[in-house]
């Protein structure tokens, strides 16, 4: 999972390691449910890059590019919210998640400090996924 942010070039780099998030998904959702903020995935949205992304990759059907919807836009301030609540979370229980809490953790910290620079510019943004 990795955060895409509208426009061509924000100005600073977006790049997080969603990898951990990835693999621990179903168990991060339910955090988040028990924490009353809405799932990471809620901001997931397919925009045409990302979608020739997982086609390239093998995932997905290519004669569907021409029909996808345009993409979503979230502010960046509610994925702060999420984020913010799932890293004191884990911060208040690194074992919760395992020997991956404290990775886990650090993937966490890598959006919010992306998703801070995105709100501090008044940007939007959504996750996207790679199956690689």
């Amino acid at each position: 999972m990795y955060i895409v942010v509208e426009g061509e070039d924000p100005g600073y780099n977006i790049y997080v390691n969603g990898r951990m998030l990835a693999r621990h998904e179903g168990a991060v959702e339910q955090l988040a449910a028990r924490l009353g903020v809405p799932p990471l995935l809620e901001f997931f949205s397919a925009d045409e890059n990302s979608m020739a992304l997982l086609i390239e990759e093998g995932a997905g059907n290519p004669d569907l590019l021409p029909r996808l919807p345009p993409p979503q836009w979230y502010h960046a301030e509610d994925g702060l919210r999420t984020v913010g609540a799932l890293v004191a979370a884990v911060e208040a229980d690194p074992q919760i998640f395992g020997p991956d809490g404290e990775a886990l953790l650090a993937e966490l910290r890598e959006y919010e400090l992306v998703l801070q620079k995105t709100a501090a510019r008044g940007l939007r943004w959504h996750l996207a996924v790679s199956w690689r």
